[in-house]
C-alpha cells in the first residue's frame, strides 16, 4: 500500500502560530526613518507577533553596547533572535551593534557601498545628515505649513485661504484633521479643512467662502458604521453619534460634494498615507518637502 494514502492533505494540516520576536529600531538620530522602514517591512507578515522597541541617539560606543545587551536580554527571554533595523551611520558603532545575537537589517550598510560605487564618492558618514535641515527653506516650509494648518482646523478661520495649497471639506470625525496635519509636518502642505454640518445641507451649499476656492476643495466621507463607532466615543448615546444620523449626514454631504463638483474620497479603510497620496495626486500638488 502507497505509505501516502496515509498522510492528511495539505489543506487539513494546520500551519504553525508565528513565533515571537522583538523588533528593535535603532538610529543615531530620532529612530523615526529606521521605524518608518521597519514597519513597512513588518507590515508584509500578518499575524506576527512582536514587541518593537525604538532605541534612537545611539551615538557612542558606550550607547551601542548598552544596546547590545538590551537585544541579547530580548532573545533569552524570547527565545528567538530579535530583529533589529539599524540606520546607525557611524561604521563603529553600526560594528558594534553587530555582536548582538540578532537578525541585523542594516540600511545604510546595505546602500551606502553602493552607491559609493555608482556616484564614484565616498560617503561622508556624518550622523544626523538627513535631520540637519533647521535652518533649510523645506524646515522653513514645514513649520509655515503647520502653523497655517493648525490655524485653519475644523474651519476656525476663513482668512488667508488664498494661500493654502488645499481645502478638507466631510462630516465631522470623517479623517480631516488628521489628514491635514499629515500633509502639513509630511510635505510642507498648506491645509484648511472645513466640516459639513446640517445647517449647509439645509441651504444646499458650502460653508461661507469656499466656493471661490473650488479647484482646492477635496472631499472625505466615511462608511456610517465607522463613523457612529467614532462619534459614540466622543458623545455616547446621541442624536450625533446615532447611525440613522450618520447615515444621512453622509448621504448629504456626498450629494452636496456631487453636486458642487467635488472629488472626494472614501476614508473608512485607508490609511493616513494612502489618503495623502490619492490627494496630492488628483490636485496635482508638488510635495514641499521630501
Amino acid at each position: 500500500m502507497n505509505s501516502s494514502a496515509h498522510q492528511l492533505p495539505s489543506s487539513a494540516i494546520e500551519p504553525q502560530s508565528p513565533s515571537r520576536h522583538t523588533v528593535f529600531f535603532v538610529s543615531d538620530g530620532t529612530g523615526i526613518t529606521a521605524e518608518t522602514l521597519g514597519h513597512s517591512l513588518l507590515s508584509q507578515f500578518e499575524g506576527m507577533q512582536s514587541a518593537k522597541i525604538r532605541m534612537p541617539f545611539i551615538d557612542s560606543d558606550a550607547k551601542a553596547r548598552d544596546c547590545v545587551a538590551r537585544i541579547n536580554a530580548a532573545a533569552a527571554s524570547d527565545g528567538n533572535r530579535p530583529v533589529v533595523i539599524s540606520t546607525l551611520v557611524n561604521p563603529q558603532t553600526a560594528g558594534i551593534l553587530r555582536h548582538a545575537n540578532a537578525l541585523i537589517l542594516d540600511f545604510f550598510g546595505a546602500f551606502i557601498a553602493p552607491l559609493e560605487a555608482e556616484f564614484g564618492l565616498k560617503s561622508t558618514h556624518t550622523i544626523g545628515r538627513s535631520h540637519s535641515s533647521v535652518n533649510s527653506s523645506e524646515y522653513v516650509a514645514r513649520i509655515d505649513a503647520i502653523n497655517f494648518t493648525l490655524a485653519h482646523d475644523d474651519g476656525i478661520s476663513n482668512a488667508g485661504l488664498e494661500d493654502s495649497d488645499v481645502i478638507l471639506v466631510g462630516v465631522s470625525r470623517s479623517g480631516k484633521t488628521p489628514t491635514s496635519l499629515y500633509l502639513a509636518v509630511q510635505f510642507g502642505i498648506k491645509v484648511a479643512n472645513y466640516p459639513l454640518i446640517p445647517e449647509d445641507f439645509e441651504r444646499n451649499k458650502l460653508p461661507d467662502g469656499l466656493s471661490k476656492h473650488r479647484h482646492k476643495l477635496f472631499g472625505l466621507t466615511i462608511d456610517p458604521n465607522r463613523l457612529s463607532t467614532i462619534r459614540q466615543e466622543r458623545r455616547p448615546d446621541s442624536k450625533y453619534a446615532s447611525l440613522e444620523n450618520c447615515r444621512w449626514e453622509i448621504e448629504q454631504a456626498q450629494k452636496l460634494m456631487r453636486r458642487e463638483g467635488i472629488n472626494w474620497l472614501e476614508s473608512t479603510s485607508k490609511s493616513i498615507e494612502e489618503i495623502g497620496a490619492t490627494l496630492l495626486q488628483d490636485l496635482n500638488i508638488d510635495r514641499r518637502t521630501c
